[in-house]
């Protein structure tokens, strides 16, 4: 390895004397210090001969409360309905002071000359350090470190490649709109529907459309009347027909007697096949994951949470460093990958004896098959897809079907397409038309590592005839040729309902919520951007099940009373996908560039106006009011109390609610809850309040293991808000 001055050296000149780095949290600071030779520990960073790496701990700044701009604002009420700041504030968030005071006396000490901003590479790590850096008032020049992998070769990589931070001033742009707008629509928003309806309810401008996505689908389960349908079945002896409608191309029929003229018509009569029908089809490989995609696979393969896959696979790229940075939007890589990814392989089959074959293929290719579905510039923004680093570690149980995942997707996208013949067989008998499929599968292509790894292979049936039918294996048939009728069945069926949203289904219409807008310009761009970001997907479901908008029943994600009768309250503007289609369409054009901030800006403020006037107007549901209402954010011993900024983001407050202690911020991507009781023991408020000031309690009684035993134990919280169990 190189050491840091040299490498410096040679590819950042501008750069001279003492060096502050800035990264997000204390764990990747400790990263960066290794890389860059800094040994030198002392309290809130660790220094080196030329560089000095401080952190973060997510958030440090925040933008001020409304009580901030004036105290009349600590008491809810419509009449001070819209606060509307002429300038947006920033403040010390609570918690992270004193993390705070070190990096702002870093920035401006005499000692430093420069700062590189290595914070998360995304939009939300541009704006952690750019608070930080506007209310710490400095001045001086700033770069930026942008890398996808947290391997040391790559963060010296990155290192060598450093960026004027004047080049993301538009990303900022972007990020510092959205924390506004999300600010001003979430402030306005709650408050005026929380008092208006007299009970606390929570709006964002995701979230609430996100709901109503999954009330309208309840309305339909809700509202639908099944009907009695039936098949008919015709038995030839060495294969079977389904009857159908060559008209209506169903194989329903809705009269009983229908059915069974029908049946005793054909039953035992001849009939003869008019028509042979063989299509050669194929299905191309799967693409890279994304984000949005790594969590809809794991939650439909494992069970696990949206939530659960990203924390997951956080520590997969942060502690464990076996792939590339999982927050991203992009299922590309760019062309400047292409000649790693043979030796990218090899290190797979390294680490992974049961891919060796596929491995070995893969190799034996004169060239790796490259498209565009693989490999386009052009549709990589931020960050790259997820793919394996190349790095061994032994993981976890559930850390490793993650990074199974992502592995076996790799070597899928390489491989040759699926490819199978499907034959349909029509036969007439007595003037009625009844069909047959069968299946060969001719080249099992990208399949075969799925059916040997963890997939199981589904079969499709007839769906363009709504039908039910499976594949079966047909005998040497020929057009013209005789069959018999040998016996038929007759089955009742019912239609159904459409499906609860399980998780995945859910994260796929936040991803393509173009399909329920009707502008089309709109529809496209809701294509890419969809209903928030993959990286703030997991935490708006969390939010609505956290606040009893939604909860889980198995699989499936069911609202409850309070989430429906929430959006038949609000305008149809703020449940309604196409406000925040227009909103990340704007906030991209102000990232590249192409849009003003301030106008922007300008129509989230009259935006801000109306919700708080059909608020005003709206009726009220008596459903939603709630006893014991606070009158203020924190002026209620219970429910609605804020307790201290939250330990996670460290930009938004906990509050009480009736399941337990929550950050405010969660409708915008945090996911910090507390339960009101933790494995069978009630929390006390003193308990809970002790544990967010002091990060832990004090020695407590009563838990009880899931095997039934009592145990005690101190409550602390890690530096990133996870809540852990201390037994000593």
């Amino acid at each position: 390895m190189s050491r840091p001055d040299t490498f410096f050296s040679l590819g950042v000149g501008v750069l001279s004397g003492n060096i502050l780095v800035v990264a997000e949290k204390p764990s990747v600071g400790r990263d960066l210090a290794r890389v860059l030779g800094c040994k030198q520990k002392k309290e809130g960073f660790i220094a080196g001969e030329k560089y000095i790496v401080t952190w973060a701990i997510g958030h440090l700044v925040s933008l001020s409360e409304p009580e901030d701009y004036d105290p009349s604002y600590k008491k809810w009420s419509l009449k001070t309905l819209p606060i509307i700041p002429a300038e947006m504030k920033l403040k010390e968030v609570k918690g992270v002071k004193k993390q705070f005071k070190v990096v702002k006396m870093l920035m401006n000490s005499t000692e430093i000359s420069s700062i590189i901003c290595a914070t998360d590479a995304g939009r939300e790590g541009e704006l952690i350090f750019r608070y930080i850096y506007r209310l710490s008032e400095c001045e001086k020049p700033f770069y930026r470190l942008w890398v996808s992998s947290m391997l040391d070769a790559a963060l010296m990589e990155g290192f060598r490649h450093l960026k004027p931070g004047s080049d993301f001033d538009h990303l900022f742009e972007s990020a510092r709109c959205r924390s506004e707008a999300d600010w001003l629509v979430g402030i306005n928003a709650t408050r005026a529907y929380t008092v208006r309806q007299g009970g606390l309810l929570s709006v964002g401008r995701v979230q609430t459309p996100t709901l109503a996505i999954l009330v309208k689908r309840q309305e339909e389960i809700d509202n639908f009347v099944p009907r009695d349908y039936w098949e008919i079945r015709a038995d030839y002896g060495d294969f079977q027909g389904l009857w159908y409608n060559p008209e209506s191309r169903e194989s329903r029929i809705y009269q009983q007697e229908k059915a069974k003229e029908i049946a005793a018509r054909v039953t035992g009569q001849k009939g003869y096949i008019t028509n042979i029908k063989k299509e050669n089809k194929k299905e191309l490989p799967p693409q890279l994951y994304d984000l949005n995609e790594l969590q809809r696979d794991a939650n439909k393969k494992f069970g696990f949470s949206a939530q659960k896959t990203l924390a997951t696979a956080q520590d997969l790229y942060e502690k464990y460093k076996v792939i590339t940075y999982p927050r991203t939007d992009s299922r590309y890589l760019t062309a400047d990958m292409v000649g790693g990814l043979s030796n990218l392989i090899k290190k797979v089959a390294v680490n992974n004896e049961k891919l060796s074959k596929y491995v070995d293929y893969l190799l034996g290719l004169s060239k790796l098959p490259i498209t565009k579905r693989l490999v386009d510039d052009k549709k990589v923004t931020d960050h790259h897809a997820i793919i394996p680093t190349g790095k061994k570690a032994k993981l976890p149980p559930e850390a490793q079907k993650i990074f199974d995942l992502v592995v076996f997707r790799l070597l899928a996208v390489f491989y040759p397409e699926y490819k199978y013949q499907l034959t349909t067989v029509t036969v007439e008998v007595k003037d009625e038309q009844f069909l047959s499929r069968g299946k060969v599968i001719q080249q099992e292509g990208w399949k075969e590592i799925y059916r040997e790894a963890f997939e199981s292979e589904r079969n499709k049936g007839a769906e363009d005839l709504n039908m039910e039918e499976k594949e079966q294996l047909l005998p040497p048939l020929s057009r013209g040729d005789e069959v018999q009728v040998k016996d038929t069945e007759i089955k009742q069926k019912q239609t159904r309902p459409p499906a609860q949203y399980t998780e995945s289904a859910l994260l796929g219409a936040m991803e393509n919520a173009g399909r329920f807008v009707e502008d089309e310009e709109l529809k496209e761009h809701l294509k890419e951007r969809g209903l928030g970001t993959p990286a703030t997907r997991a935490g708006i479901i969390e939010r609505l099940i956290k606040v009893g908008y939604l909860e889980r029943q198995g699989k499936k994600l069911v609202p409850t009373q309070k989430g429906i009768n929430l959006i038949q309250v609000v305008p149809p503007e703020l449940k309604s996908p196409e406000m925040t289609g227009e909103w990340e369409q704007e906030l991209y054009q102000i990232s590249r560039g192409q849009l003003e901030p301030e106008k922007f800006m300008e129509n989230i403020k009259k935006y801000t106006r109306y919700l708080v006037d059909e608020a005003a107007r709206a009726e009220i549901n008596p459903l939603l009011r709630r006893k014991n209402m606070p009158a203020s954010g924190g002026e209620s011993k219970n429910n609605g109390e804020i307790l201290a900024p939250c330990p996670a983001c460290k930009e938004g407050k906990v509050i009480a609610n009736s399941k337990g202690y929550e950050c405010s911020r969660r409708g915008e991507g945090c996911v910090f809850f507390i339960g009101a009781t933790i494995l069978g023991k009630k929390l006390p408020l003193r308990q809970v309040k002790q544990l967010l000031q002091n990060g832990k309690t004090e020695l407590l009684e009563g838990f009880t293991s899931k095997k039934g035993k009592k145990f005690n134990a101190r409550l602390i919280l890690s530096e990133d808000g996870q809540l852990k169990f201390q037994f000593t």
